[in-house]
């Protein structure tokens, strides 16, 4: 079997993914897939960035990566604060983040799974969404119905099964909502096998030193919004 990691939601969060790294270097996952929103928010976008590029295998878009691409052409009114990311980012790690995918699938244990983050192709789907509310997220943008999706941006994590298969959230690496450790998911099963076989969904709940991820917030001159994110890493409530 083969144990496939899925994380996103980075956002600038560097104590957070250097936790989830030493975590990984002990599971040692044979793929590794990232899910959107490496930037944003956090103080360190850049480094953490460059830890996706250089830690993970296949990538998506998320819809923090793809506003600040955006912006940084033609920045819109009321969000001249936000130049802190894409000048802290430099165009080629710009032209990097443009040039993802929106969605993809992998075939796992005979379960396709769509992969994406959520907005902006789709919903946000949050974990207290009914059933109902969750089915358009097996639907790809091409129509095609997959056998479970596995998604991002509400930064909570969840395994939830349902009539049409399963509906996963990876959680967030670096700004969780809720509990406020590090998050990210782990399946394991036989990777691109189309016979149906036993498969494992897992999700990784990672300690890391969140006042070290704050003093660096508050150090961090120009970060906009800090209080806010401060106020997040330390009660798991969104606050903007």
């Amino acid at each position: 079997m083969s144990k496939i990691l899925f994380l996103a939601d980075l956002h600038g969060n560097m104590p957070a993914t250097l936790a989830l790294e030493k975590v990984m270097n002990r599971i040692k996952p044979d793929d590794i897939w990232f899910l959107g929103d490496a930037v944003g928010k956090g103080p360190e976008s850049d480094k953490t960035l460059d830890w996706v590029r250089a830690h993970c295998k296949h990538f998506i878009s998320g819809n923090w990566d793809l506003m600040l691409v955006e912006c940084a052409k033609k920045c819109p009114p009321g969000q001249e604060s936000n130049s802190f990311y894409w000048n802290q980012l430099g165009k080629e790690r710009l032209d990097w983040l443009e040039s993802l995918p929106a969605e993809d699938e992998v075939l796992i244990s005979g379960i396709n799974f769509r992969l994406f983050h959520g907005r902006p192709i789709d919903s946000n789907y949050h974990p207290y969404l009914s059933m109902d509310e969750l089915k358009p997220g097996f639907t790809d943008t091409k129509g095609k119905l997959h056998g479970g999706f596995i998604s991002a941006d509400c930064h909570m994590p969840y395994i939830r099964e349902m009539n049409l298969g399963y509906a996963i959230n990876t959680g967030s690496v670096g700004n969780s909502l809720g509990v406020t450790r590090c998050h990210a998911l782990v399946i394991e099963g036989e990777l691109g096998a189309q016979e149906l076989s036993p498969i494992s969904m897992n999700v990784l709940s990672i300690p890391y030193d969140n006042q070290l991820a704050i003093k660096i917030a508050e150090e961090c001159e120009g970060l906009p919004n800090k209080e806010a994110y401060k106020k997040e890493l330390l009660t798991g409530v969104y606050s903007r």
